[in-house]
């Protein structure tokens, strides 16, 4: 159908109008859009078991093999699908280089999306086609969360706008008002090379919160706080907006009085590093300076000449175990849900399906531990088609993307917290520091329970980059 693409794709994200968009390009004759054909999670749909004969199996094994069958399955048309920031990364390339894909960029204020992807968790409601069976709910507006999510919606879209800039491509952009014009959507499906034209747009989804933010939000005096302190910048134009803001800078700590700053790695001491700090100046954990961002931290440093930063590394095989505790095992509040029902259908990781219980025994717990140790191999070799977290990638990776902004004065190792963390504050005027207390990581065995030689190698194998870079010994 079209002499300039063979497929399309919709960047996009949750809560941005990608439902409603897909369902208005169904509706051309010669238009067919997948759903989300690369969600790490399920194939097209939650339900949905396979798209054009390929299965999710066979899609993780080769994504490749779906794409290709999408471009060739519609010779009299075209078809597509939707892709957000946290899809199977192994694709993204190939989608962006390809000038035979269509990109279709869907935006929408970072803001609206993020407090309807809340209310939608709050209500369990994710799409509305009878009024009769809204939810109502609130949103509760978290800074942190916030800030995470903006960031990520930043680095997607400058990906995405670079990589298309290098290769000479442009794409068809819309923001989430657009959604409602005909004449855009016509506009878009004659892009596409669709001959079709329609005169009303597809009803059956309706808007589920019209309501003003200010309705929608619990704490909307504190989010109005929040986001005044955020650069000014125009939100709703991705991708030409500032500032590129590094990942991490929100997650560094500064001490309440003595010019330290602590630049963390996940799934590291954080804990325990941050009661040091409080510790220090003798001030509960809320005293402590967070939620930074460039211009802020840029402030800190000017107003404290001498200071000192530094960041913690933790052996790669006991980081390793605390990721698998804290966000793959446990199923409490800041476990990662999606990714550990993946890796439990998927990949077959043998943990329980609810929180482990007497019947998760320490030999379950050593199986389970080093099933999760291959697979975060393959993660971090880009052979999976989950993200690779911060709570799991390599520390020297960690810090490097540290440097995009900042590098830490000093990196000192767990098991010398003692010695050089008192000697870093003496450094910078203090004249009695404390000693750091280790703090216990949550897990229903200890490490040395389970420790053995099969568990060192698979941790070397999946975390060479650290043990080489550090000098990392075996753990035990």
């Amino acid at each position: 159908m079209s002499d300039r693409f063979d497929c399309f794709v919709v960047f996009a994200e949750m809560r941005t109008g990608s439902n409603f968009l897909e369902a208005n390009l169904n509706a051309f004759d010669g238009i067919t859009c997948h759903g989300e054909a690369f969600n790490p999670h399920f194939i097209g749909y939650p339900n949905s078991e396979d798209i054009l004969g390929i299965t999710q199996d066979e899609r993780d094994v080769d994504p490749t093999r779906l794409l290709g069958q999408i471009r060739k399955a519609t010779p009299s048309g075209i078809g597509g699908f939707r892709y957000f920031h946290d899809h199977d990364p192994r694709i993204l390339n190939s989608l962006l280089t390809d000038p035979k894909i269509g990109k279709i960029i869907l935006t929408r204020n970072p803001v609206d999306s993020y407090v309807s992807w809340k209310i939608a968790q709050a209500t369990g409601q994710w799409k509305l086609t009878n009024v009769k069976r809204r939810k109502d709910g609130q949103a509760q507006f978290d800074a942190t969360e916030f800030e995470q999510h903006l960031a990520d919606l930043q680095a997607f879209q400058v990906q995405i706008m670079n990589t298309l800039q290098r290769s000479a491509q442009t794409a068809f952009y819309v923001a989430y008002e657009d959604l409602q014009d005909v004449d855009i959507m016509n506009g878009l499906a004659k892009w596409l090379g669709a001959s079709s034209h329609l005169d009303s747009l597809n009803t059956a989804l309706k808007r589920q919160n019209p309501q003003p933010v200010s309705e929608k939000v619990k704490n909307f005096d504190e989010m109005e706080g929040s986001l005044a302190r955020l650069d000014r910048f125009n939100l709703t134009r991705t991708p030409n907006f500032e500032p590129r803001r590094g990942p991490v800078v929100p997650s560094y700590v500064a001490a309440a009085k003595t010019p330290l700053l602590y630049m963390p790695i996940r799934s590291g001491p954080e804990t325990a590093v941050c009661q040091w700090l409080s510790s220090l100046d003798d001030v509960d954990d809320n005293a402590l300076e967070r939620n930074f961002k460039q211009n802020t931290l840029r402030a800190w440093k000017r107003q404290r000449p001498g200071h000192r930063s530094f960041t913690v590394i933790r052996h790669p095989l006991a980081r390793a175990h605390e990721a698998f505790c804290s966000k793959i095992l446990t199923t409490k509040k800041g476990s990662f849900a999606g990714i550990r029902k993946t890796l439990r259908r998927a990949h077959n990781l043998p943990i329980p399906e609810g929180e482990p219980d007497d019947e998760y025994t320490v030999d379950a717990h050593r199986t389970a531990f080093t099933s999760y140790l291959a697979w975060t191999k393959a993660n971090l070799l880009g052979q999976t088609a989950v993200r690779v977290d911060g709570h799991w990638a390599t520390q020297a990776q960690c810090i490097q993307g540290m440097s995009e902004f900042t590098l830490p004065d000093m990196i000192i190792r767990e098991d010398e917290m003692a010695l050089y963390l008192p000697a870093l504050a003496m450094q910078v005027g203090h004249t009695a520091p404390p000693e750091p207390t280790a703090n216990p990581n949550s897990a229903p065995y200890a490490l040395a329970q389970i420790y053995d030689d099969q568990i060192e190698a698979l941790a070397r194998e999946a975390y060479m980059r650290d043990y080489i870079m550090f000098g990392f010994d075996n753990w035990a």
